[in-house]
């Protein structure tokens, strides 16, 4: 990852912030991107306090304008944008299909689809011309399987893994890496939420059962690498013995 330019979207906590310092102890160079510019200012100033490789931007990426000026401004910070991680996401509220609200329902769908299309379309844009760069967007088991309670989690989910699916089809002979990382259960706080839904058996769940963030972020720094080529166009599951053993996770 030396010198590589990398955006990571959600990073100011969970999965997100996992990445961006492991990517960081790796050589790279960071636009870390979320909502809360408080937190995300916080982590860039704790990896890197002289401001030189790692920037905050404020950024929701249910916003195309906010996504399209955290891509710009990698590029006008490091002159390229070689690495997209389309990490940020939503699960609440929880609730069943007749419960759910459909403000908030569609919410989600902003966040963990839109936002994935966004990020692509955008860093597609300076990507194509250089005829490299590598997109990760993370997955979920629930982006092939239904569970309660989690309607707009999973529809959400099943539409990014189409994304990562449709995106590798039109550009992989473009020199565009697609791949989707579905981490199986993490202790981050979407685990909290889901626990105190008590809707369908994740929720269930001890906190011995969720794997760290630091496994998700070594998963993606490796995807990252010409090694993982041969997951293009579908979703690398964690839950995979074979794949943690690939990782020296397992």
């Amino acid at each position: 990852m030396e010198n590589k330019s990398v955006l990571i979207t959600g990073a100011s906590r969970g999965i997100g912030a996992a990445t961006a310092r492991l990517l960081f102890s790796n050589g790279a160079n960071l636009v870390l991107a979320a909502r809360s510019l408080n937190e995300i200012t916080a982590l860039a100033q704790e990896l890197d306090p002289s401001g030189s490789k790692v920037i905050a931007v404020a950024c929701d990426v249910s916003s195309y304008t906010d996504v399209n000026n955290a891509v710009n401004t990698a590029i006008t910070q490091f002159g390229s944008l070689d690495v997209l991680i389309n990490n940020a996401g939503l699960i609440e509220p929880i609730k069943t299909l007749h419960e759910s609200d459909p403000t908030q329902w569609s919410h989600v769908i902003d966040v963990n689809t839109k936002g994935v299309y966004y990020g692509t379309h955008a860093a597609l844009q300076h990507m194509l011309p250089n005829k490299q760069g590598t997109i990760i967007n993370i997955s979920s088991g629930a982006a092939t399987g239904a569970l309660e309670g989690w309607s707009h989690y999973c529809a959400s989910k099943a539409a990014a893994l189409s994304i990562t699916r449709c995106t590798d089809k039109e550009y992989r002979d473009q020199g565009i890496n697609v791949i989707g990382m579905s981490p199986g259960t993490v202790a981050t706080d979407m685990q909290v939420a889901i626990k105190q839904s008590g809707i369908n058996p994740v929720s269930k769940l001890s906190a011995s059962d969720h794997i760290p963030a630091e496994w998700a972020a070594t998963a993606i720094m490796w995807l990252c690498s010409d090694e993982a080529l041969g997951f293009r166009g579908q979703d690398f599951s964690l839950r995979d013995e074979d794949n943690r053993r690939t990782l020296g996770l397992a």
